[in-house]
């Protein structure tokens, strides 16, 4: 999933009456043997989140310097990026290239959002090779309605400095949470503005994205298999989230992630004032390492040991009422090249959503990208029809559940049991 901003500015209900809506045509309409691609000089508009923006900025910018066509980027607030679709697809305003978090792929590729790329696809030589979380969510009754745009999984991200500074071995990472608890109260003890951990309490994408890991790596679960029942009610997530409780309690946080909704969420971790933060893999590019910040990252740990991730990042498919389809698929099958997933993403220190290319000269350069590709086969990609209005929506039942069980007043324990069955009732609703 990455990385999500939350502010919600119009109801999920309008959201799912719209892309309703928005299927009654689209499968009309969208499906074509055409499998052309043209470098004309078209204009291609494109909508991405904001937490995939400076990764698809420069997808584009390389596309554009090399190509006739020109591909203009619109970002959206990760927040209200499901309402903007929801509403410009109701109203056949979609831009011809839409990028959207893979958990959203399901319920987009089920409702006609995105025209049918199958016979594109399999035009391509690599196609097996394709990320396969991603694939999979964006394939429908057999269709493919969207390609990896980006994979952003989860990791412990840690600053070296601070660890050195506070007696740490900085080549020895937290493996696990207790070891985290351990290092982040030293961390904190340095003072000057520092601190020793960092989290969105009021981000329910930032958060599911970084501590779900730790649940799976305790060997627990958060919904079941078909994604229509939340089982996040167990003792391991009450251990997880009462450990976010004591901290903030502690003051090992910046009280400021009480109310910290995504916008800024790495900024504190990149000025060198954070010991320890769970982040997503893409955030590793947006740093500038020096004297006060060198970035290790490690797996994130369970409870007593073990590691996961939550392997997300974006789809990106050819709107349903895009009439630039021969041209839009330039571009997405341009990005799905080995120049570009070689020497755009994994040169930007991204992963290569190409298992075939996973083992790059960059790659091979840098042990923090081999973390990464090790991790893409160990995390876990959650798939529910439901789970944008479920898991991402501010007002939602996940929202209330994660507030209550890191600050509220009772015990997480009793937080979850309470709000579980709200969270099963979105899962298990019509999406």
């Amino acid at each position: 999933m990455g990385q999500p901003r939350r502010l919600l500015l119009t109801s999920v209900t309008a959201l799912a009456l719209l892309l309703s809506a928005a299927c009654q045509s689209a499968g009309d309409t969208t499906a074509s043997g055409d499998t052309t691609a043209k470098d004309d000089g078209a204009t291609i508009t494109m909508w991405t989140r904001s937490a995939t923006a400076t990764f698809t900025q420069t997808l584009i910018d390389a596309y554009n310097k090399s190509h006739r066509n020109k591909v203009e980027l619109t970002v959206i607030p990760s927040d209200t990026y499901q309402q903007k679709v929801g509403s410009a697809s109701g109203a056949e305003q979609l831009p011809d290239v839409l990028a959207t978090d893979v958990v959203y792929a399901p319920n987009y590729a089920s409702k006609g959002v995105f025209q049918d790329l199958t016979k594109r696809v399999d035009t391509l030589s690599f196609k097996d090779t394709l990320a396969p979380a991603h694939m999979k969510t964006a394939t429908y009754q057999d269709k493919v309605y969207g390609v990896p745009h980006d994979i952003d999984l989860s990791a412990l991200f840690y600053n070296k400095v601070l660890f050195t500074k506070a007696g740490l071995d900085p080549e020895k990472p937290p493996t696990t949470m207790e070891e985290v608890y351990r290092a982040a109260t030293k961390i904190d003890a340095l003072g000057g503005g520092v601190d020793g951990y960092f989290f969105g309490g009021a981000c329910p994408g930032c958060t599911l994205f970084t501590t779900w890991p730790m649940i799976w790596a305790s060997g627990d679960t958060v919904l079941n298999e078909e994604g229509t029942a939340s089982t996040v009610d167990n003792p391991t997530a009450a251990k997880v989230y009462e450990l976010y409780k004591k901290m903030y309690a502690e003051g090992l946080v910046p009280k400021a992630v009480k109310n910290e909704g995504g916008p800024t969420w790495v900024q504190a971790f990149g000025e060198g004032k954070i010991g320890i933060q769970p982040l997503g893999a893409t955030a590793l590019q947006t740093f500038t390492e020096g004297p006060q910040l060198e970035v290790g990252v490690a797996p994130i740990p369970g409870l007593t040991g073990g590691e996961s991730s939550f392997v997300g990042g974006d789809v990106v498919g050819i709107s349903s009422n895009s009439t630039k389809a021969a041209q839009a698929w330039d571009f997405i099958a341009w990005t799905l090249s080995e120049d570009a997933q070689v020497e755009v993403i994994a040169k930007n220190k991204n992963i290569t959503v190409r298992s075939d290319l996973a083992d790059n000269t960059y790659a091979q350069q840098d042990p923090r990208l081999k973390v990464f590709n090790d991790l893409a086969g160990k995390g876990r990609t959650p798939i529910s029809v439901n789970f944008g209005k479920t898991y991402n929506d501010p007002n939602g039942p996940w929202t209330a559940a994660i507030i209550d069980a890191v600050f509220g007043t009772g015990s997480s324990a009793d937080a979850l049991k309470k709000h579980n069955p709200s969270i099963t009732e979105s899962l298990a609703s019509g999406g």
